[in-house]
């Protein structure tokens, strides 16, 4: 039996893989027939070896075999013995962290001969609803808003979310996690692109907030989730514009404002390329979009690049 596991979230395919094992563990208490692959020891003479041997326990085995997509040789092997392959009744699990193109002969014939489980980037719902098992696991509550506004901070990279739940978990200690918990303790994941795309577009350089905006489509991220952290810091100019505008000096916006000092540290010098009624004119176009997507009368990311053009 072949299992494959593939697919641009690593950290949940990492934790699927980490799953198989622990059962087989314990299921096969020896360990002896749990052999380990990877690009270090990738020998397919070594694998049809494991593949065939005696176990003297008599155990089923687990093979894992890791990113032998990198490797040509060990894929002509594995491609020249499949129907060998398929007739084992060992068990093989090959766990995939890089891209995969869709017309590989090996990715063509293992979507068809095994159990394929691809792990893509959750959607912005399917995200909350993963953010709020996780803290559930440490017995933590979380308020909604709070759930929300993290998951728009940390994005797809469940690698740190993971880091940033416990950090958050550990500071509460049992009590309610609430969105000041969230401003203290987590920076947004594209923050400093986003203020950089910001810049650009307060210099009128349209083609590079564009193509900022275009690395992180290209890294997977939800338009929606990046439509999010624009109205986040749109939100944030506005505030402190609002207070510029009745002359409130420097020092006084750390007390007068809602937000946190490294915000208005960040927001400051950006809050004064706008107008206020720049800011109110961006913000609402902001909204409309938004409102456009969800509706579904654009196309998510063709609604970004127009919002871009109109700014």
């Amino acid at each position: 039996m072949i299992i494959f596991l593939y697919g641009p979230d690593t950290f949940r395919s990492s934790r699927k893989l980490k799953e198989i094992i622990d059962y087989y563990k314990k299921i096969h208490k020896s360990g002896l027939n749990l052999i380990f692959f990877s690009q270090d020891n990738l020998d397919f003479k070594k694998f049809k070896e494991a593949l065939s041997s005696f176990s003297i326990f008599k155990e089923k085995k687990l093979i894992i075999l890791k990113d032998i997509f990198s490797s040509p040789p060990f894929k002509e092997e594995f491609l020249k013995e499949k129907e060998k392959i398929l007739q084992s009744k060992e068990i093989i699990v090959i766990y995939e962290k890089k891209e995969i193109s869709a017309k590989d002969s090996l990715f063509l014939f293992l979507k068809k001969n095994s159990r394929a489980q691809e792990f893509k980037f959750l959607t912005p719902p399917k995200l909350k609803a993963w953010l709020k098992k996780e803290f559930e696991k440490y017995q933590t509550p979380i308020s909604p808003s709070a759930l929300s506004l993290f998951s728009q901070f940390v994005g797809n990279d469940l690698w740190r979310a993971d880091n940033e739940i416990k950090k958050l978990v550990n500071f509460k200690k049992g009590r309610k996690i609430e969105e000041k918990d969230i401003y203290l303790l987590v920076r947004p994941e594209v923050e400093t692109d986003i203020f950089k795309t910001i810049d650009f577009i307060a210099s009128k350089n349209k083609k590079l907030a564009l193509k900022l905006l275009h690395r992180h489509l290209e890294k997977g991220e939800h338009p929606l989730y990046l439509l999010s952290m624009i109205i986040f810091q749109f939100r944030n100019l506005l505030e402190i514009r609002d207070l510029l505008e009745k002359g409130t000096p420097y020092w006084l916006l750390f007390r007068k404002s809602n937000l946190n000092n490294y915000v208005i540290k960040k927001s400051y010098q950006l809050a004064k390329k706008f107008s206020l009624s720049e800011l109110k004119r961006i913000y609402r176009k902001i909204f409309e979009i938004d409102f456009n997507i969800k509706t579904g009368k654009l196309e998510s990311e063709t609604a970004l690049d127009l919002l871009i053009g109109e700014i």
